[in-house]
């Protein structure tokens, strides 16, 4: 139910279109009428616009270093909605006694006062260093003296020892551009795979081999004028997968001997057993066999005892939230610490089934912030997470112990993202991974409507599965921020939050409420709706122009809004809410809305089913037609009236 994604591979006989002459690497003077445009024509609504942007690999045929330079002028049109161009990030590298380095960076802002150009030079006191890992060392720096209207020019180099993975370039981004361009240049002796994914075409494009930088090159080069802000779409949870971007791997070098570097799944499946810091660590059995829970071998069923190691697995070691699918510190430094990375936890994991006797695997993936697995070339670049799977018969279960409320085959959503890469001794294996199992969400109100017009009870939020861990990533993450949300969702006094996971894995947060803004008095009449602060008050698929891309949920799921309010003695309600329930033909997808009356208590119940973890864009007039029915339905009132 994807979108199938353009791809191209750029190679040695892909035929050329004769392109226009174009003078690549051409930096335009800085241009004082750029600080008096008043908004973009591409876009009058957009807050910058990219005026010129050039991003320049080159290859050194004599130190072998990748040479990677940066242009960028930005124009400024609102500088409260453009925090990221304010603030620069560069990472930099460093991994054993290779590093790369920063150089050449000359960063200004520039603005027009009394008609004159004024550049204020980014000093380096605005920079400073932020270590994110023993491997990234970020590099940030603050343009000063921004205002609506400024312009933003900065440029750097990075030399890298690193040939093998050339950065990806987003060329669609939420920023429109006048200008971008791509060069990759590279030695004849050095071969890349060039990734072309995305839509767009460029308007300039040159890829021929010359004598550049006296040697002989092949280069590659993409250039695109008036590139408008890519559009968002709701439901969809990477859009850059979208986008149009550019990214290159190494393939081979051939210096007197040819080396092949990513040529097939198995060529990388051989490496990475061959690899220490993967296939090394997967052959140290002597760790798992001295590390065995001792009551899991006399477990006679093979899933029930998988399932137990992995419980094992799961609650023994703590995820230090470091992706990657290499061993960072080891196993064994695993065992002592009980902390480590994903690779570390899931690895051990594999080792300790195998020694278990049950036939485990790595699978490779890339989570779904990461972007899509590129099936068509090769890589192991863009693949950032490692799970195990376990075969029995013909089927693939699958664990990630790096998440305390995951299940077998009940992952992170981060996990689900189409594909993954099986590495199996005897072969390589592209595994189709669709979650069928659902995420549900359960949102519960008892309340009371009292004499004086104000609404009191109690609120419950639980969510179950995939969802539950997702909200739990979420409460680590930052448990103030999280529990903040509810008065910022719902705009309710909410007092007495108290957040946690289950004995069953579920994740629920339960608080108390009280507000004198749900009635609406009319003479001796109480206006109310019996949703409460549940009601949905807008569709979400409200999209007017047609869908281009899939809707992705994550996961199938059921959302249950359940209101129970007790009315006041003495009242009585004037006129009953309809019920109202609609159904696809292929009940893929479902709402109904019910009401409910017993003695002084109401209870309204509004659930949606949704059958399937994503859709095709052609699902999107009916769920745009069901929002707008659970809208309609959860917006309808009641009166209360006093009885004589």
């Amino acid at each position: 139910m994807k979108k199938t994604l353009l791809l191209i591979i750029c190679s040695a006989n892909l035929t050329l279109i004769k392109a226009q002459k174009h003078e690549f690497l051409n930096i335009p003077k800085f241009s004082d009428a750029d600080l008096s445009k008043p908004k973009s024509l591409l876009d009058e609504n957009a807050p910058a616009e990219i005026l010129y942007k050039s991003v320049h690999f080159m290859i050194d045929s004599q130190t072998g270093h990748l040479h990677k330079q940066y242009f960028y002028r930005v124009k400024i049109y609102n500088k409260d909605k453009v925090e990221s161009w304010l603030n620069v990030e560069v990472p930099i590298y460093k991994l054993g006694s290779d590093q790369e380095t920063l150089s050449k960076f000359k960063a200004f802002t520039y603005n027009l006062e009394n008609g004159n150009t004024v550049p204020v030079k980014v000093e380096k006191t605005s920079k400073y260093k932020s270590k994110e890992s023993k491997y990234v060392t970020v590099n940030k720096f603050a343009f000063p003296g921004v205002k609506d209207g400024s312009v933003l020019e900065y440029q750097y180099e990075i030399i890298s020892p690193y040939l093998f993975s050339i950065p990806e370039v987003l060329i669609e981004s939420d920023t429109p551009s006048l200008y971008t361009e791509y060069v990759l240049d590279a030695p004849l002796n050095i071969a890349y795979n060039i990734n072309y994914t995305g839509e767009m075409i460029p308007k300039y494009k040159e890829v021929e081999e010359k004598t550049m930088y006296g040697s002989q090159y092949k280069t590659y080069r993409f250039a695109y004028e008036n590139i408008k802000g890519f559009k968002t779409e709701k439901f969809v949870r990477n859009d850059r997968n979208y986008r149009t971007k550019i990214s290159a791997e190494l393939n081979s070098t051939n210096f007197g001997t040819l080396k092949l570097f990513s040529s097939s799944w198995e060529q990388i499946n051989k490496r990475l057993h061959e690899n220490e810091d993967f296939g090394g660590e997967l052959k140290r059995t002597k760790l798992a066999k001295e590390n065995m829970p001792a009551d899991v071998l006399s477990i006679k069923d093979e899933m029930e005892k998988a399932n137990a190691i992995f419980a094992y697995v799961q609650k023994t070691f703590t995820w230090n939230k470091d992706r990657g699918i290499y061993t960072e510190d080891g196993i064994k430094k695993l065992l002592e610490t009980k902390t480590g990375n994903a690779a570390e936890i899931n690895l051990f994991l594999i080792m300790l089934l195998r020694e278990a006797g049950i036939k485990a695997d790595p699978l490779l993936i890339s989570t779904v912030d990461n972007g899509l697995i590129n099936l068509v070339s090769p890589n192991v670049s863009n693949m950032n997470f490692v799970l195990a799977a376990v075969k029995t018969g013909d089927v693939f279960h699958l664990y990630d112990a790096t998440s305390k409320q995951s299940s077998m085959d009940e992952l992170p959503l981060r996990d689900w993202n189409q594909y993954g890469i099986l590495l199996n001794k005897e072969k390589t294996l592209q595994i189709q991974m669709a979650n069928a199992k659902p995420g549900n969400t359960f949102l519960t109100i008892e309340a009371k409507i009292n004499e004086d017009g104000s609404v009191s009870g109690t609120y419950s939020d639980k969510d179950t599965g995939t969802f539950a861990m997702y909200v739990k990533d979420s409460y680590d993450e930052n448990a103030e921020k999280y529990k903040k949300q509810y008065q910022e969702n719902f705009s309710v006094d909410f007092t007495g939050i108290d957040s946690k996971v289950l004995e069953n894995g579920d994740f629920e947060s339960t608080m108390k409420f009280s507000s004198m803004n749900m009635i609406d008095r009319i003479g001796k009449k109480m206006i109310i709706n019996p949703m409460l602060f549940l009601s949905k008050s807008s569709n979400e698929f409200d999209q007017t122009e047609d869908r281009k891309y899939s809707i992705d949920f994550g996961a199938p799921s059921t959302k249950v809004k359940k209101v129970t309010i007790e009315i006041p003695e003495g009242y009585i309600i004037e006129e009953i809410p309809q019920n109202k329930k609609i159904v696809t033909d292929d009940k893929e997808i479902e709402y109904s809305y019910q009401f409910k009356q017993n003695k002084n208590k109401l209870e309204v119940t509004a659930t949606v089913k949704i059958g399937s973890p994503d859709y095709p864009k052609e699902y999107y007039p009916a769920f745009k037609q069901i929002w707008g029915v659970a809208s309609k339905s959860e917006n309808q009132v009641i009166s209360l009236i006093k009885k004589q």
